[in-house]
């Protein structure tokens, strides 16, 4: 699946949002490690990738080539900024309706409208692969993002008091979203 589209983000730089390829591996792979140490919030934490650079190459290649899937990358002045991305929730008749997606930011890019920008850029590519669904999990206590979430007209359809289980702050309740398509 393939998008570009480039953006300005609220301190006036430009960011170009574009699918993850091959050359991407090893930037795509720091920024993850970043990413997921800076917030308590995403699925996992850095020393549980398990992708390694050459892997996260192959991945996004991938990616690249799926005709319902993708992973774009935000860049802004040359550099690898944020991911997002889709993926089928499963390939059997019975789920094949439904994709799922994930966003991650550099915390020094938050609140200039990468998220938001992110998010449509999915549910963009959501409706072009044919999805009915889009759907997410969000801890609850990330407010910004259910927010955020919700005003681009993500419905609550239910919450797990200890879906996500901190190293930090132990048990966080999770948010399950989503998005008729």
């Amino acid at each position: 699946m393939k998008y570009t589209k480039t953006i300005t983000l609220k301190n006036g730089k430009e960011a170009l949002l574009r699918n993850g390829d091959h050359a991407d591996g090893a930037a795509v792979f720091e920024v993850f490690n970043i990413t997921h140490e800076e917030t308590d919030y995403l699925l996992s934490y850095p020393d549980e990738n398990s992708f390694d650079p050459e892997q996260e190459a192959a991945f996004l290649a991938e990616k690249t080539k799926s005709p319902n899937e993708i992973e774009i990358v935000a860049v802004v002045d040359g550099r690898i900024v944020g991911t997002a991305g889709i993926e089928a929730v499963g390939s059997k008749y019975k789920l094949r309706h439904r994709a799922e997606f994930g966003i991650s930011v550099l915390k020094e890019f938050w609140g200039l409208g990468l998220g938001r920008a992110f998010a449509n850029a999915c549910i963009e590519c959501a409706k072009e692969a044919g999805y009915y669904q889009l759907e997410l999990n969000a801890a609850a206590e990330n407010t910004r993002a259910v927010s955020l979430y919700k005003s681009l007209g993500f419905e609550e359809y239910g919450r797990n008091p200890a879906g996500f289980n901190s190293r930090i702050s132990g048990f966080q309740e999770v948010v399950y979203m989503l998005l008729k398509l």
